[in-house]
């Protein structure tokens, strides 16, 4: 399996979700699983059927958790290459289309959050800015239509 790639922070977030579904989530589940036992005949029971989906959803959301952070990579900020968009760089872009200035992370897909500004490495406009430098342009293909993205900067 291919490592994934996060910031600490990202990974942190994860993780602190992972725990708190495993404990919390897990007694949750239990509890409302317990209360619908006790109302009598499971096989009619509509309350201890939904505790128990659930409580399937809960382990699934879970496994996939655990999954993403199995093969993480932590990836240190000081250690980024800034002449070039890169995974974790921070991306000033011009959007010529509607002559309008933008920034984005360029972030794993597991921290991707378009509102935060953090916009997956595996996104069109991630793959599309990918190895662009200052000054470049890139012509990007999304579901919207073509968007031109010029770069302006690039941080860690």
């Amino acid at each position: 399996m291919n490592p994934t790639y996060m910031t600490q922070e990202g990974y942190d977030k994860i993780k602190a979700e992972l725990d708190h579904l495993k404990s919390t989530g897990r007694q949750e589940v239990a509890k409302a699983i317990a209360e619908a036992r006790e109302k009598g005949d499971l096989s009619e029971n509509a309350e201890y059927h939904a505790a128990k989906d659930a409580q399937g959803m809960l382990e699934l959301k879970i496994n996939d958790l655990e999954l993403k952070i199995s093969n993480v990579r932590i990836l240190d900020q000081s250690q980024i290459d800034t002449s070039k968009v890169t995974m974790m760089t921070h991306v000033k872009l011009k959007n010529h289309k509607v002559n309008k200035e933008i920034t984005y992370q360029i972030v794993a897909e597991a921290e991707a959050d378009l509102k935060a500004g953090k916009i997956s490495v595996n996104s069109p406009i991630g793959q599309g800015l990918l190895g662009k430098t200052v000054g470049e342009k890139a012509n990007i293909k999304t579901p919207a239509g073509e968007m031109i993205l010029e770069v302006l900067q690039i941080t860690a």
